[in-house]
């Protein structure tokens, strides 16, 4: 008896060493503590499970020291300036977006003409009401806020919809009055109207 109860205490032995060399590479989690309730994701490193969480970005911004009261009061300007016309451009961004959603679910040529017409009737609208009551310089801002917002120029989003004709004769009509409808956004030449965006609240 006691020969054969060595024999099977033998064999359990070298299955446990058998099953412990199928997965060598195996990961090992970390032991839960009491608290630990929250599931978060983790990453395998060299066989040791990593927890982790992605948290939210946090800008931090130094007080500014003005050169002048006239450099103060040109950013106060263009601090303005940019809150006025940030919503339309956001605006821009949703309805652009939406345009192209929808146009991508519609195979039908006519249907997607019909999809851009209510578009440009839509965005004319708010053209007549709001927009065209904007500066010079508020305009310019605008045209380069749409370009950072939905990453391609206000000139290439009227070619798209509305032909290159009509993009080229927009734009004959926005120079005549001081606008570039092929304005692009530099964060880093637009550093001020970055900086301004950034701590507006509008992506909170």
């Amino acid at each position: 008896m006691k020969f054969k109860g060595l024999i099977i205490l033998f064999i359990v032995m070298i299955f446990g060493v058998k099953l412990k060399a199928q997965d060598p590479d195996a990961p090992v989690f970390p032991k839960l503590g009491k608290a630990d309730t929250i599931r978060v994701a983790s990453t395998n490193d060299n066989g040791i499970m990593i927890p982790w969480m992605q948290l939210q970005d946090v800008s931090i911004f130094a007080n500014r020291i003005w050169k002048s009261p006239a450099e103060q009061a040109a950013y106060n300007r263009l601090r303005y300036n940019v809150l006025k016309v940030m919503p339309y451009a956001l605006y821009a961004k949703r309805r652009y977006e939406q345009l192209e959603q929808d146009i991508a679910q519609t195979p039908e040529k006519k249907e997607q003409r019909k999809l851009v017409k209510q578009c440009d009737k839509e965005i004319k609208d708010m053209f007549n009401r709001e927009i065209k009551e904007l500066t010079i310089t508020q305009g310019q801002i605008l045209t380069k806020l749409i370009d950072r917002e939905v990453g391609r120029t206000t000139y290439d989003i009227v070619k798209q919809t509305k032909g290159g004709f009509a993009a080229f004769s927009y734009q004959i009509v926005a120079r005549v009055v001081g606008h570039n409808l092929k304005s692009t956004y530099n964060p880093n030449e637009d550093r001020d109207i970055e900086s301004i965006i950034r701590t507006s609240g509008f992506y909170q």
